[in-house]
């Protein structure tokens, strides 16, 4: 099992390691929008590691609220939400179970989720204002009565957000996509950052994006997977003709304010990535490398300012 510490070391870890790989369409350490940049994203990570740290001792819905009021007293945007809602239960689960047993426990801690749960992670959605989220009428989050339980609320949800469709699975995306991808993609060489781009591609090749989905519709997010599916049949990080197909990819994620954002896939491989270090006991990442010669990891070009993303993560 996991110590507080350790745990509030692998959502920092975990969110650090997503924000610094070059993910297409996403902030980077080399391209920002106009409303968040870089170090947004790095200031949060830090602000959410005290909520983390105590997520063993509270209800999860406590914890969302708290690691959401921390990232807004520290940073003026959404760019953690999606992240914070779908690790609390994750570190909720972490302190139960031996290592390499996280899914069930994970099912234990969403089936005892509460009402309390709900109005403490409603009250979150509404501190971080995101743009658009995906929770039917019937149960409005302007709503401060709650009648129903977080895991029932977001099954109602589960069509419409892919967060939302986690709880109401068990984590079908990360448990079965997400970590899988990273596990075998690490286990070839590939340094930590190009991992997580390529388990990025996998998860966005095989669920359309919800944060596109919300801002541009359903036809625009399958497109982008069906993209991200033919950057990898060329390779992905793992071919010098797929390096080129994932740059070409994130300058045409990046036109028209970045409506094309794939901010919801950053969410899970999050998630991923911060089940893949609890399973293995937060194992050292950047302990050499064997990568097969010619897989370099791609580059991206200098860092520059776009256009604004209406909605942030």
């Amino acid at each position: 099992m996991l110590d507080h510490d350790k745990i509030g070391w692998a959502v920092e870890i975990a969110c650090l390691l997503e924000i610094s790989s070059e993910k297409p369409g996403n902030v980077t350490k080399r391209k920002d929008f106009n409303d968040s940049c870089f170090e947004d994203f790095v200031i949060s990570a830090a602000a959410i590691g005290p909520a983390f740290r105590n997520a063993a001792n509270v209800p999860v819905g406590e914890t969302i609220l708290r690691a959401v009021r921390d990232t807004r007293r520290l940073v003026g945007v959404n760019t953690n939400l999606g992240i914070v809602l779908l690790l609390a239960p994750l570190a909720k689960a972490a302190v139960l179970v031996p290592f390499g047993e996280l899914r069930p426990a994970v099912s234990t801690v969403l089936k005892e989720l509460t009402v309390e749960d709900a109005r403490s992670a409603y009250e979150a959605i509404r501190l971080a204002n995101p743009a658009g989220m995906g929770i039917v009428k019937q149960y409005d989050l302007q709503e401060t009565n709650v009648k129903i339980n977080l895991r029932e609320a977001m099954i109602q949800a589960r069509d419409r957000d892919a967060v939302a469709r986690e709880y109401a699975t068990d984590y079908e995306i990360t448990f079965g996509i997400g970590l899988p991808s990273l596990r075998q993609i690490l286990e070839q060489g590939v340094g930590i950052s190009e991992a997580v781009v390529q388990a990025f591609l996998s998860i966005l090749a095989q669920v359309p994006d919800s944060l596109i989905t919300r801002k541009k519709g359903m036809e625009a997010a399958n497109e982008v997977s069906g993209r991200a599916g033919r950057v990898l049949k060329h390779g992905g990080v793992f071919s010098e003709k797929g390096q080129k197909e994932i740059r070409k990819f994130d300058r045409a994620l990046r036109v028209k304010g970045h409506a094309l954002n794939p901010g919801t896939t950053a969410d899970l491989v999050t998630a991923a990535l911060f089940a893949y270090l609890v399973e293995n006991d937060l194992p050292p990442l950047f302990k050499g490398r064997n990568v097969p010669a010619g897989n370099r990891p791609f580059v991206q070009g200098g860092r520059k300012q776009d256009a604004a993303d209406p909605g942030g993560r």
